[in-house]
């Protein structure tokens, strides 16, 4: 959400001046700010806000955001049917909590829980909440476990690489836990088993192991972190549990990369996030968390509400969302099953090495990754190129439609600046092959500068 702050600057005048062509005589301006007076048309009300956000960028062409941009018409008529229902009132609207237990038990299987009668899950609001809950599980894990063998509890600690989501910062700071992060080293640019363990002791309360990197849509290694942590247990007797990220590629890996261990198989990960709204392929917002067991997940985080005549369980940061997400995501599961996701993801990830491919041919740009993990790869520019810059590149694709990311990864690669590109539904072949004719036809212009024209600061505000 937006920080008001006194100082903040206002856009434009303080008052909207409407078309005539569109209001007629005598309406008075409307203020910007402040609610007005008096009520209006329902019609001028619709033609003020879409006027307003025209000047936002075509969500097709985002080439930035992992969250979904596009569903199929009858989703979109599922979605007006539902948008009026309440998540939280589980009690008044039964069934839609029903498609969650339903949709939370095929993510188990998914994800190979290791008995799907006792797997625990829920929905959330997106992966940042489904990160908060699982962090949440495994300090009070570690608490309850550390008080029984009368250790003091003051001093937790998290272990992550330095590329994770701005989530398990914000987790670590709200709930008090120190977040010990492993630096980006030359050609590394995530989590290492041998660099995790270097910084867990006795106060670790778990690794968070990436399925997806942001950064460069590159997997961490969760089976070698797995095996590392056993190592470790062996020498020292600490046991420390692993929550596995997978908040993009917890819906690729499962279709496209079958045979390789980041899940429940592995008896150390006792919890996984994942978001419906990126490759789940739902629009925003909604979430899952899912624990190995029933066990992995303390009693005493679960409240029991009695509202709306039911006594309902409840873990959460929130209370009431919309409905609406979690029968998108039903419809999903129930429309595409297994054989349509893996179609889906593999399309996702054929355009992306494809454009990767393409974009190296260009002879002006290295790639960082090429797609074939997450559907999503990073690249930067040679280092003969001089007179401009990843954020020129990004500032002169604007101005065609794109919202293509650059930025600099994060310590110790610095000095590392990419551009990103993150492939999803909805961006089909074609699209890709106007996005190189667009670079293309960028390339000539950029190539004149005398000099770089956009830097870090003055190229853009993207974030993590």
């Amino acid at each position: 959400m937006p920080l008001i702050h006194p100082k903040t600057p206002r856009v434009g005048k303080r008052h909207l001046s409407l078309d005539p062509v569109f209001v007629g005589e005598g309406l008075k301006p409307v203020p910007r700010n402040e609610m007005p007076a008096d009520s209006m048309d329902p019609n001028i009300a619709y033609q003020i806000v879409h006027d307003e956000l025209l000047l936002d960028g075509d969500a097709r062409l985002n080439l930035a955001t992992f969250v979904g941009t596009w569903m199929e018409p009858q989703a979109q008529k599922l979605y007006a049917e539902t948008f009026d229902k309440n998540m939280i009132d589980k009690d008044e609207y039964p069934q839609t909590a029903e498609l969650e237990m339903r949709c939370a038990n095929m993510l188990a299987h998914l994800f190979h829980s290791p008995d799907v009668s006792r797997a625990t899950g829920c929905s959330t609001t997106g992966s940042s909440e489904a990160a908060m809950l699982g962090g949440l599980a495994l300090k009070r894990r570690w608490q309850h476990k550390r008080r029984a063998q009368g250790k003091p509890v003051d001093r937790p600690n998290m272990v992550m690489g330095i590329n994770v989501q701005v989530c398990w910062e914000k987790f670590c700071n709200y709930w008090d836990v120190e977040m010990r992060l492993v630096p980006m080293e030359g050609d590394r640019f995530h989590l290492s088993a041998e660099e995790a363990v270097k910084l867990c002791d006795e106060n670790s309360i778990g690794v968070v192991a990436i399925m997806g990197s942001t950064f460069d849509g590159s997997y961490e290694p969760v089976k070698e972190i797995c095996e590392a942590l056993d190592e470790f247990q062996c020498k020292t007797g600490i046991d420390i549990p692993v929550h596995v990220d997978a908040a993009s590629g917890g819906m690729i890996a499962p279709f496209l990369d079958k045979e390789l261990e980041w899940d429940f198989r592995l008896p150390r990960v006792a919890s996984i996030n994942v978001s419906g709204h990126k490759y789940g392929l739902v629009y925003p917002g909604v979430g899952w968390i899912l624990w190995r067991d029933a066990e992995a997940l303390p009693e005493d985080l679960i409240f029991k509400v009695n509202y709306l005549g039911g006594n309902m369980p409840t873990f959460a940061l929130n209370f009431s969302r919309p409905g609406a997400q979690i029968v998108l995501q039903y419809y999903n599961f129930l429309r595409l099953g297994f054989a349509g996701y893996t179609r889906v993801q593999q399309y996702a990830r054929d355009v992306a090495t494809y454009l990767s491919g393409e974009i190296e041919k260009l002879g002006m740009f290295e790639l960082v990754t090429r797609g074939d993990e997450l559907p999503v790869f990073a690249f930067k520019l040679k280092e003969s190129v001089k007179n401009y810059t990843v954020y020129d590149v990004s500032s002169a694709l604007r101005e065609r439609g794109w919202t293509l990311p650059a930025y600099t990864f994060p310590k110790n690669r610095t000095d590392l600046a990419v551009l990103r590109v993150v492939v999803r539904a909805g961006l089909s072949h074609d699209l890709a092959d106007m996005l190189i004719a667009d670079i293309k036809r960028q390339l000539p212009h950029l190539q004149k500068q005398p000099m770089p024209v956009r830097d870090t600061e003055s190229g853009g505000g993207f974030r993590h």
